[in-house]
Protein backbone atom coordinates (compact mmCIF):
# COMPACT_ATOMS: atom_id res chain seq x y z
CA UNK A 1 0.00 0.00 0.00
CA UNK A 2 1.41 3.25 -0.77
CA UNK A 3 2.24 5.91 1.73
CA UNK A 4 0.27 9.14 1.39
CA UNK A 5 2.13 12.38 0.83
CA UNK A 6 2.41 14.89 2.47
CA UNK A 7 -0.32 16.88 3.85
CA UNK A 8 -1.54 20.33 5.11
CA UNK A 9 -4.51 19.73 7.81
CA UNK A 10 -6.31 23.12 9.12
CA UNK A 11 -8.87 22.40 12.34
CA UNK A 12 -7.47 19.46 14.58
CA UNK A 13 -11.29 19.46 16.01
CA UNK A 14 -13.03 16.14 15.75
CA UNK A 15 -13.37 15.35 12.11
CA UNK A 16 -9.83 16.55 11.45
CA UNK A 17 -8.79 14.18 13.86
CA UNK A 18 -10.46 11.79 12.48
CA UNK A 19 -8.87 12.54 9.08
CA UNK A 20 -5.73 12.14 10.99
CA UNK A 21 -6.04 8.72 12.61
CA UNK A 22 -7.09 7.39 9.36
CA UNK A 23 -4.52 8.33 7.56
CA UNK A 24 -1.64 7.14 9.81
CA UNK A 25 -3.36 3.81 9.56
CA UNK A 26 -3.12 4.00 5.66
CA UNK A 27 0.76 5.28 6.25
CA UNK A 28 1.36 9.13 5.60
CA UNK A 29 4.25 10.66 4.75
CA UNK A 30 4.72 14.02 7.00
CA UNK A 31 1.52 16.09 8.29
CA UNK A 32 1.72 19.67 9.72
CA UNK A 33 -1.62 20.34 11.29
CA UNK A 34 -2.20 24.25 12.27
CA UNK A 35 -4.61 24.41 15.01
CA UNK A 36 -3.83 27.04 17.75
CA UNK A 37 -5.61 24.74 21.16
CA UNK A 38 -3.31 23.17 22.85
CA UNK A 39 -5.67 19.75 23.63
CA UNK A 40 -4.55 19.47 19.29
CA UNK A 41 -0.89 18.96 20.60
CA UNK A 42 -1.93 15.51 22.35
CA UNK A 43 -2.11 14.85 17.65
CA UNK A 44 2.11 15.51 17.20
CA UNK A 45 4.15 12.31 16.64
CA UNK A 46 6.67 11.40 14.61
CA UNK A 47 4.96 12.00 11.42
CA UNK A 48 3.25 14.79 12.83
CA UNK A 49 3.74 18.04 13.51
CA UNK A 50 1.18 20.94 15.07
CA UNK A 51 1.54 24.12 14.59
CA UNK A 52 -0.13 27.53 16.31
CA UNK A 53 -0.22 29.13 13.19
CA UNK A 54 0.64 29.40 9.37
CA UNK A 55 3.36 31.29 10.13
CA UNK A 56 5.04 28.36 12.10
CA UNK A 57 5.07 25.95 9.34
CA UNK A 58 8.65 24.46 8.50
CA UNK A 59 9.85 26.61 5.42
CA UNK A 60 10.58 23.69 3.39
CA UNK A 61 7.10 21.59 3.91
CA UNK A 62 5.11 21.19 0.88
CA UNK A 63 2.36 19.31 1.32
CA UNK A 64 0.34 18.01 -1.85
CA UNK A 65 -3.15 18.90 -0.31
CA UNK A 66 -4.34 21.42 1.85
CA UNK A 67 -7.08 19.75 4.24
CA UNK A 68 -9.64 22.88 5.65
CA UNK A 69 -11.41 20.98 8.71
CA UNK A 70 -12.57 24.31 10.28
CA UNK A 71 -15.62 26.39 11.01
CA UNK A 72 -17.48 28.18 8.09
CA UNK A 73 -17.15 31.25 10.26
CA UNK A 74 -12.93 31.39 10.48
CA UNK A 75 -12.24 29.93 7.04
CA UNK A 76 -11.37 33.24 5.24
CA UNK A 77 -9.15 33.87 8.37
CA UNK A 78 -7.69 30.45 8.21
CA UNK A 79 -6.87 30.79 4.31
CA UNK A 80 -5.65 34.54 4.22
CA UNK A 81 -2.27 33.81 5.47
CA UNK A 82 -1.64 30.92 2.83
CA UNK A 83 -2.16 33.03 0.17
CA UNK A 84 0.43 32.51 -2.05
CA UNK A 85 2.00 29.40 -0.24
CA UNK A 86 -0.01 26.48 -1.56
CA UNK A 87 2.20 25.74 -4.77
CA UNK A 88 0.78 23.46 -6.74
CA UNK A 89 -1.46 21.82 -3.72
CA UNK A 90 -5.58 20.84 -4.14
CA UNK A 91 -7.33 22.51 -1.35
CA UNK A 92 -10.17 19.95 0.11
CA UNK A 93 -12.86 21.65 2.13
CA UNK A 94 -14.88 19.19 4.64
CA UNK A 95 -16.78 22.77 5.56
CA UNK A 96 -20.46 23.27 5.31
CA UNK A 97 -22.04 26.14 3.56
CA UNK A 98 -18.52 27.56 1.86
CA UNK A 99 -19.05 27.18 -1.75
CA UNK A 100 -16.22 26.06 -4.24
CA UNK A 101 -16.64 29.40 -5.75
CA UNK A 102 -16.17 31.12 -2.49
CA UNK A 103 -12.88 28.44 -1.83
CA UNK A 104 -11.34 29.74 -5.04
CA UNK A 105 -11.95 33.54 -4.74
CA UNK A 106 -10.19 32.88 -1.33
CA UNK A 107 -7.16 30.52 -2.49
CA UNK A 108 -6.81 32.42 -5.49
CA UNK A 109 -6.98 31.97 -9.52
CA UNK A 110 -6.14 28.57 -10.55
CA UNK A 111 -6.81 27.35 -7.46
CA UNK A 112 -7.61 23.15 -7.72
CA UNK A 113 -10.42 22.55 -4.87
CA UNK A 114 -12.83 20.04 -3.93
CA UNK A 115 -15.54 20.69 -1.38
CA UNK A 116 -16.67 17.42 0.51
CA UNK A 117 -19.06 16.16 2.99
CA UNK A 118 -18.25 13.54 5.55
CA UNK A 119 -19.99 12.29 8.41
CA UNK A 120 -19.05 11.44 11.79
CA UNK A 121 -19.13 7.82 11.54
CA UNK A 122 -15.85 8.75 10.02
CA UNK A 123 -14.31 8.62 13.52
CA UNK A 124 -14.75 4.91 13.79
CA UNK A 125 -13.72 4.26 9.53
CA UNK A 126 -17.45 4.02 8.49
CA UNK A 127 -18.00 7.30 6.99
CA UNK A 128 -19.90 8.03 4.11
CA UNK A 129 -18.47 11.09 1.85
CA UNK A 130 -19.42 13.21 -0.92
CA UNK A 131 -17.46 15.11 -3.11
CA UNK A 132 -17.65 17.20 -5.96
CA UNK A 133 -14.42 19.21 -7.58
CA UNK A 134 -14.08 22.17 -9.11
CA UNK A 135 -13.22 22.73 -12.67
CA UNK A 136 -9.51 23.07 -12.07
CA UNK A 137 -8.73 19.85 -10.21
CA UNK A 138 -6.40 17.69 -12.22
CA UNK A 139 -7.04 13.63 -12.48
CA UNK A 140 -4.51 13.04 -10.18
CA UNK A 141 -5.47 15.72 -7.49
CA UNK A 142 -9.24 13.78 -7.59
CA UNK A 143 -7.46 10.47 -7.27
CA UNK A 144 -5.84 12.06 -4.06
CA UNK A 145 -8.55 13.13 -3.02
CA UNK A 146 -10.45 10.05 -2.86
CA UNK A 147 -7.82 8.23 -1.12
CA UNK A 148 -7.54 10.50 1.66
CA UNK A 149 -11.19 10.98 2.00
CA UNK A 150 -11.66 6.73 1.65
CA UNK A 151 -9.91 6.50 4.80
CA UNK A 152 -12.24 6.87 6.67
CA UNK A 153 -15.07 5.28 4.98
CA UNK A 154 -16.74 5.20 1.21
CA UNK A 155 -16.38 7.97 -1.00
CA UNK A 156 -18.49 8.77 -3.78
CA UNK A 157 -18.78 12.12 -6.33
CA UNK A 158 -21.06 14.52 -7.69
CA UNK A 159 -20.92 16.99 -10.82
CA UNK A 160 -23.45 18.94 -9.58
CA UNK A 161 -22.85 21.34 -6.55
CA UNK A 162 -26.59 21.62 -5.28
CA UNK A 163 -26.81 18.01 -4.44
CA UNK A 164 -24.16 18.50 -1.26
CA UNK A 165 -26.98 20.30 0.00
CA UNK A 166 -29.24 17.60 0.33
CA UNK A 167 -26.35 15.02 0.68
CA UNK A 168 -25.77 17.30 3.95
CA UNK A 169 -29.34 16.53 5.32
CA UNK A 170 -29.60 12.66 4.70
CA UNK A 171 -25.79 12.18 5.47
CA UNK A 172 -24.32 14.41 6.96
CA UNK A 173 -26.89 15.00 9.28
CA UNK A 174 -28.27 11.69 9.17
CA UNK A 175 -25.98 9.93 12.00
CA UNK A 176 -28.08 12.21 14.80
CA UNK A 177 -31.47 10.98 13.16
CA UNK A 178 -30.39 7.69 14.21
CA UNK A 179 -29.19 8.81 17.73
CA UNK A 180 -32.76 10.09 18.04
CA UNK A 181 -34.41 7.13 16.89
CA UNK A 182 -31.90 5.47 19.90
CA UNK A 183 -33.54 7.63 22.22
CA UNK A 184 -36.59 7.22 21.32
CA UNK A 185 -36.84 3.66 21.53
CA UNK A 186 -35.47 3.68 25.07
CA UNK A 187 -38.13 6.16 25.86
CA UNK A 188 -41.09 3.97 24.70
CA UNK A 189 -39.30 1.09 26.16
CA UNK A 190 -39.67 2.57 29.60
CA UNK A 191 -43.10 3.87 29.57
CA UNK A 192 -44.02 0.26 28.95
CA UNK A 193 -42.85 -1.02 32.22
CA UNK A 194 -38.89 -1.98 30.87
CA UNK A 195 -36.25 -0.39 33.54
CA UNK A 196 -34.02 2.32 32.03
CA UNK A 197 -30.89 0.34 32.44
CA UNK A 198 -32.54 -2.86 30.28
CA UNK A 199 -34.58 -0.30 27.81
CA UNK A 200 -30.90 2.06 26.73
CA UNK A 201 -29.29 -1.50 26.37
CA UNK A 202 -32.35 -2.65 24.10
CA UNK A 203 -32.77 0.25 21.81
CA UNK A 204 -28.67 0.18 21.50
CA UNK A 205 -27.83 -2.97 20.07
CA UNK A 206 -31.13 -3.16 18.19
CA UNK A 207 -29.98 -0.40 15.98
CA UNK A 208 -26.22 -1.29 16.37
CA UNK A 209 -27.34 -4.91 15.39
CA UNK A 210 -30.04 -3.93 12.55
CA UNK A 211 -26.75 -1.66 10.95
CA UNK A 212 -24.67 -4.74 10.94
CA UNK A 213 -27.02 -7.15 9.30
CA UNK A 214 -28.08 -3.79 6.77
CA UNK A 215 -24.07 -4.32 5.73
CA UNK A 216 -23.78 -7.74 5.84
CA UNK A 217 -26.54 -8.00 3.46
CA UNK A 218 -26.68 -6.94 -0.31
CA UNK A 219 -30.58 -6.88 -0.37
CA UNK A 220 -32.21 -3.27 -0.01
CA UNK A 221 -33.49 -2.27 3.07
CA UNK A 222 -37.47 -2.59 2.22
CA UNK A 223 -36.42 -6.40 1.72
CA UNK A 224 -35.00 -6.57 5.17
CA UNK A 225 -37.69 -5.15 6.63
CA UNK A 226 -39.99 -7.08 5.11
CA UNK A 227 -38.54 -10.65 6.17
CA UNK A 228 -39.23 -9.41 9.85
CA UNK A 229 -42.43 -8.65 9.06
CA UNK A 230 -44.71 -11.11 9.90
CA UNK A 231 -48.06 -10.91 8.67
CA UNK A 232 -50.33 -10.41 11.26
CA UNK A 233 -47.54 -9.84 13.95
CA UNK A 234 -46.38 -7.48 16.43
CA UNK A 235 -44.12 -5.79 13.62
CA UNK A 236 -46.69 -5.30 11.53
CA UNK A 237 -48.72 -3.87 13.89
CA UNK A 238 -46.17 -1.37 14.88
CA UNK A 239 -45.48 -0.15 11.07
CA UNK A 240 -48.79 0.50 10.48
CA UNK A 241 -48.65 3.22 12.79
CA UNK A 242 -45.05 4.25 11.69
CA UNK A 243 -45.84 3.77 8.31
CA UNK A 244 -49.04 5.72 7.71
CA UNK A 245 -48.50 8.93 5.67
CA UNK A 246 -48.82 11.13 8.62
CA UNK A 247 -46.44 9.65 10.55
CA UNK A 248 -42.44 8.92 9.26
CA UNK A 249 -43.11 8.92 5.88
CA UNK A 250 -44.27 13.19 6.01
CA UNK A 251 -41.85 13.08 8.94
CA UNK A 252 -38.66 12.12 7.21
CA UNK A 253 -39.42 14.17 4.13
CA UNK A 254 -40.36 17.07 6.09
CA UNK A 255 -37.22 16.74 7.95
CA UNK A 256 -34.60 15.95 5.05
CA UNK A 257 -36.30 19.20 3.19
CA UNK A 258 -35.77 21.39 6.16
CA UNK A 259 -32.25 20.33 6.08
CA UNK A 260 -31.68 20.67 2.91
CA UNK A 261 -33.23 24.26 2.99
CA UNK A 262 -30.77 25.40 5.96
CA UNK A 263 -27.59 24.30 4.53
CA UNK A 264 -29.00 26.37 1.12
CA UNK A 265 -29.40 29.31 3.14
CA UNK A 266 -25.85 28.77 4.59
CA UNK A 267 -24.22 28.47 1.16
CA UNK A 268 -25.58 31.55 0.47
Amino acid sequence: MNTLPALLLIGGGKMGSALLAGWRARGVERVVVIDPDPASRALADHEVTVVDTCAAIPAEFAPAAIILAVKPQIAAEALAPLAGRMGDAVVISIMAGKTIAWLAAQCGAGAAVLRAMPNTPAAVRQGVTVVCAGANVRPAQRALAEALLGCVGLVSFVEDETLLDPVTAVSGSGPAYVFLLVELLEQAAIAQGISADLAARLARQTVIGAGALLAASDQPAESLRKAVTSKGGTTEQALAVLMDPRAWPRAVNAAIEAATQRSRTLSG
